[in-house]
């Protein structure tokens, strides 16, 4: 049965969010493009965070938590409307709980043992972390053994201008931080780098590699 699932695309990651900023900045980000916002539970007040965007954005959107290390965080991201979490590492019991409770997991990989340890484990996805120490060919070796379906999601270093040359090489979405945002950045950079980001998605999207197959993919 053909894999019918989208790529993973755009994951913003909006470390040290505050609640009262998650509404303005969720909906900035939406409107340039962006689809999926990550607020690592290392932020001040993570889970009203994510409520706060769950409440506001569209359906089309998801929302989720980074820095997830255990499964009663997985469960709290759960409650608070979380739709994905990601590790920076591999937890195969995190990973477990994540699927059981309907969520995606992307767990932090950093080597082909724990890329597999991570789909055994029922990842459908693993975060490349960091992208630079895997290096574009690194993750070309990968692909040649992994899952067909298994999502490759580089996060780390990712620009505009390198996102094509990581599409060619398999991945299928990426991680971007501060790139994006930090705390206290003014709106105005946020939207912009934002926007250029989308921009090189989009360019870059008639190139994607089908989720379960050798050929390109449709675009988000």
């Amino acid at each position: 049965m053909t894999d019918t699932r989208r790529p993973s695309g755009l994951i913003a990651i909006l470390r040290g969010l505050p609640a009262a900023d998650a509404a303005r900045v969720g909906s900035a980000l939406y409107e340039t493009g962006m689809r999926t916002l990550e607020v690592p539970l290392n932020s001040p007040d993570p889970l009203r965070a994510i409520e706060v965007l769950r409440e506001e954005l569209p359906d089309d959107a998801r929302v989720g938590a980074g820095t997830v290390l255990t499964t009663a965080q997985a469960r709290s991201v759960h409650d608070a409307g979380g739709q994905i979490v990601v590790s920076p590492n591999v937890d195969a019991d995190v990973v477990r709980a994540t699927v059981e409770l309907g969520m995606d997991s992307y767990p932090g990989v950093a080597t082909v043992t724990e890329a597999f340890t991570a789909v055994h484990a029922g990842a459908r996805a693993v975060k490349l972390f960091p992208s630079t120490q895997v290096g574009i060919d690194g993750m070309k070796a990968w692909r040649a053994v992994l899952p067909a379906d298994l999502e490759l999601v580089p996060v780390g270093g990712i620009g505009a201008a390198s996102l094509g040359a990581w599409v060619e090489a398999g991945a299928t979405g990426f991680g971007i931080g501060s790139a994006v945002y930090r705390p206290g950045i003014a709106e105005e950079e946020m939207v912009a780098v934002a926007a250029e980001l989308v921009g090189a998605w989009d360019e870059a999207a008639p190139r994607l590699r089908r989720l379960g197959a050798d050929g390109p993919a449709t675009s988000r």
